[in-house]
């Protein structure tokens, strides 16, 4: 039986490749390059500024000049955190839904808290939420399991009564490790990885409210 429910942030709740891609485009600009698509963006969004900056200058960690691309894009991102960035419809009521069942939720996302946290306020659910853990908390990020098994313990819910809702290979990666029930949203950003059919996990949804039936 569910218990509780986890969600990745970034393609799962919240839509912010629209300011994620915006930080990566500015610096483009200033280096004289063309801004990248909005769909090519939207597909490496939830690598975080690792995949994006591999995406924008080729660069990967380790290379020369890859620190200080991170944290320049880190610092433009700030700067326009919350412009575009909002809920995926239907969310809103799928959260509703759960607090109406008495079911706590939680997040689990490798984004860094100086940038998940003001958006949770932003949002809204900062005060709702029944944990948080971002990135930089653990020690390992997804796919490690540490993450996912940090929350559930903070939650008091067994890691088997615990679903983790997630848009990423990652997510069902770590899911299956920490011994929780994968469920994919197909409808957020997916990444350049095989079909998400084939990531291992039973459950998959089109639209957010269509976890309640999963429950």
């Amino acid at each position: 039986m569910t218990k509780a429910v986890l969600f990745d942030f970034d393609g799962t709740l919240a839509d912010t490749a629209p300011d994620l891609g915006g930080a990566l485009n500015r610096q483009r600009a200033h280096r004289g390059l063309a801004p990248l698509a909005p769909a090519l963006i939207r597909a490496t969004a939830s690598e975080g500024a690792r995949g994006l900056i591999a995406l924008g200058f080729g660069l990967t960690p380790g290379d020369a000049g890859y620190a200080a691309m991170r944290s320049e894009f880190l610092d433009f991102y700030a700067e326009h955190l919350y412009d575009q960035t909002c809920l995926f419809p239907g969310v809103a009521e799928l959260l509703d839904g759960l607090d109406a069942r008495g079911l706590p939720w939680g997040i689990v996302t490798n984004k860094p808290a100086r940038f998940a946290l003001p958006l949770l306020r932003v949002l809204g659910l900062d005060m709702r939420v029944a944990c948080i853990v971002s990135g930089g908390d653990t020690v390992h990020s997804k796919p490690h399991p540490e993450p996912l098994l940090t929350a559930s313990r903070r939650m008091a819910v067994a890691p088997a009564d615990c679903l983790y809702v997630g848009d990423d290979l990652r997510d069902v990666q770590a899911s299956l490790a920490a011994g929780m029930e994968p469920v994919i949203a197909r409808y957020g950003y997916l990444g350049n990885t095989a079909p998400p059919e084939t990531w291992g996990a039973r459950r998959l949804i089109d639209h957010p409210g269509e976890l309640l039936a999963h429950l």
